[in-house]
């Protein structure tokens, strides 16, 4: 039955199938995967997943089994409507021949990714194994075991240790290349792909606290600049930038727009239009492409205090400003000891700071002008005594204050609220502080992984449940221009939200939430609340899970951007093998809601980049670098690569393995 769940199995036995992609994880980044495989890219999907029920108390429902497949069955029931529509191609039906053949995801469930399991799940005769546990170890031991039983099988690692994730890609395609000699070099250098969620999804978030940002997708070789166009004032005409990417829901009458996703039909965003549909939709509010080009080398991260830090974040103002007054007033009586009794200049500043010390003889004997200035230099040794306490203790307590959490400063306003300070807010914190985006989290764990990270960047900390009254006046929410609910959980994300409103109705509002009908009916119900105010919703998982997808079809996406609840792809691809492309003009190969070629990469491939080459000849005679004014009547080349926009459909459609699986 189309949707269906297989049922699980009672004994282990061989995977019916070979050639198939097979997902292991605990959380819902492995459900929107396994999604993604199957729905949009048409992949027969064996989904590994850990026990849902608690041995320990058995009442509790199969809630990980239950999720995916409630999961399955919407997306095999969205499918179906699709094709009854004659849905063919866009990001909200099924492209080319993905739903010919929609059949149930095969859910299997085991406490461990252990031999056993893999050989159930037949990842010996798997093409690609993605590793998604939120437990980086667990994902390790599983990719070394699966290496051992396929060394030929495709590995796709979600790791949040970044420096880890650099060795192990390393590591697991040496044992790749030892264990099957000759391999290609083209399998070999996609035979393992180290992900992180939070570094994929982070950039979108941070951008929700930004009204009209700008959203950049930035890879070592290739910058890319896109910008959200709020909708323009009658009479006014929007910049098109250097191409439309998308048309918003928002429009002149209604700015707030109805936050579409995949299943909103006409009433959400629309990705890539054509021409025609572009001229149409005067009034309404637009993604367009703002820059690309190649990027800079990236600089020395700016110091954001802590360890090595200045002496003006060690020594307070007005001490400094003693320091340097008595400074002054040794110099003064030094100069005025050369000048009254002749001693040469440095004579007479050893003779100042010996009486400074209480260390010289007493001028009995000498001149009235000598006694004088013995006398103020004592004085201002007195003076010096107290200073140097004084410099002491501010230096124990800014070493102190150091190690310990900010507290929110009185008169601060303007700043971001930032809930959640697990993986994912760790690092919407980082890239907020990138953009000096003034910020105040809130997290209820002092051991939380962001804690480390904040107390390091000076970030004003407030320790405490957020569903609990006055947590969010500490964070003075009714003077923050946005909050950031980024907790795990979506009920306390939609709590914190409804409790800072109440505060601030007026609050611009991005909260991380999960289920795709949930949102909606969050979304609509808060924008009939509060018209005027600006509400978001983010999931990390449909933010993550095309980025993964596409490694394990063997390619990487040089990155995503949110376009509401939609997700829109860049990457680079060669031309040859794609009929889609080869030979037609850069006009001829635009497909409305599908793909559009952005730019050529003329680069030789040697000078490539290696997270954009893709091994290919390149005309001599043709400049060397990005071209991103392409002409209309430019004829794409089998040696050609191109950089495109896509949706998630109709990268699917270009990436799609044939029919003919040869990879064993």
């Amino acid at each position: 039955m189309l949707g269906s769940v297989s049922t699980l199995p009672q004994q282990p036995q061989r995977s019916p199938f070979s050639g198939h992609m097979v997902v292991c994880g605990d959380d819902a980044l492995a459900q929107r995967l396994a999604v993604e495989l199957r729905y949009v890219y048409g992949e027969r999907v064996t989904l590994l997943l850990p026990p849902g029920r608690d041995p320990r108390r058995p009442e509790l429902p199969l809630t990980q089994r239950g999720r995916a497949a409630t999961l399955f069955g919407r997306m095999s029931a969205a499918m179906n409507r699709n094709l009854g529509n004659g849905g063919t191609g866009g990001d909200g039906g099924a492209g080319g021949d993905t739903g010919a053949s929609v059949e149930a995801v095969r859910i299997l469930e085991a406490a461990e990714p252990s031999d056993e399991a893999f050989e159930e799940a037949g990842v010996d005769t798997a093409a690609a194994l993605a590793l998604v546990y939120d437990d980086d170890e667990r994902n390790i031991r599983a990719a070394l075991t699966a290496r051992r039983l396929n060394p030929r099988v495709r590995l796709v690692i979600r790791l949040y240790n970044r420096k880890l994730g650099q060795y192990l890609e390393t590591l697991l395609d040496q044992a790749a290349a030892v264990a099957v000699p000759g391999l290609d070099p083209t399998a070999l250098d996609t035979s393992t792909t180290v992900l992180s969620d939070a570094d994929t999804a982070a950039p979108a978030l941070a951008a929700t606290a930004l009204t009209g940002s700008s959203k950049v997708v930035q890879t070592e070789g290739l910058l890319l600049r896109a910008v959200e166009r709020t909708p323009p004032r009658q009479g006014e005409v929007a910049d098109p930038g250097l191409c439309t990417l998308a048309l918003l829901s928002s429009t002149t009458h209604d700015p707030a727009g109805a936050e579409g996703s995949d299943s909103s039909g006409a009433e959400g965003p629309q990705l890539l239009p054509d021409q025609q549909s572009v001229a149409a939709a005067t009034g309404r509010g637009t993604v367009v492409l703002e820059a690309i080009r190649e990027a800079a080398p990236d600089g020395p991260a700016p110091r954001m205090g802590g360890r090595s830090a200045p002496l003006s974040q060690i020594f307070s103002r007005r001490l400094r400003r003693s320091v340097l007054g008595v400074a002054a007033a040794v110099l003064g009586l030094a100069v005025a000891s050369t000048l009254t009794t002749g001693e040469p200049p440095l004579h007479a500043v050893y003779l100042t700071l010996l009486d400074l010390f209480a260390m010289g003889d007493p001028a009995i004997e000498d001149s009235a002008a000598r006694q004088v200035i013995q006398l103020l230099s004592g004085v201002a040794g007195l003076m010096l005594l107290p200073l140097l306490v004084a410099g002491v203790l501010e230096a124990f307590g800014s070493l102190r204050t150091a190690s310990a959490l900010r507290r929110p400063p009185r008169g601060l306003s303007g700043h971001v609220v930032l809930l959640g300070l697990g993986k994912i807010g760790t690092r919407v914190l980082v890239r907020l502080r990138e953009l000096n985006i003034p910020v105040v989290c809130v997290e209820d764990d002092p051991a939380a992984r962001g804690i480390p990270v904040a107390r390091r960047l000076q970030v004003p900390v407030v320790l405490g449940d957020v569903t609990q009254e006055g947590v969010l006046e500490a964070a003075k929410i009714q003077r923050s221009r946005a909050l950031l609910a980024l907790t795990s959980s979506d009920t306390t994300n939609l709590e914190a939200t409804l409790y800072a409103r109440s505060v601030k109705p007026d609050l611009q509002v991005a909260l991380r939430l999960f289920d795709d009908e949930f949102a909606t009916a969050v979304y609509r119900t808060l924008r009939t609340a509060h018209p005027q105010a600006l509400t978001r919703s983010r999931s990390v998982s449909h933010l993550a899970a095309p980025s993964f997808a596409v490694a394990m079809m063997g390619r990487q996406i040089l990155g995503a951007i949110p376009v509401e609840r939609k997700v829109m792809l860049f990457a680079a691809i060669q031309v040859a093998g794609h009929p889609q492309l080869e030979g037609r003009t850069v006009e001829q190969a635009f497909r409305a809601g599908a793909w559009r070629v952005l730019a050529l990469d003329a680069t030789p491939p040697e000078d490539r980049h290696p997270d954009l080459t893709t091994a290919g000849p390149t005309s001599s005679d043709r400049p060397s670098g990005l071209i991103w004014d392409l002409h209309p009547g430019y004829v794409l080349r089998a040696e050609d690569r191109v950089v495109i926009a896509a949706t998630r459909r109709g990268l699917a459609e270009l990436l799609r393995r044939r029919s003919s699986l040869t990879h064993r």
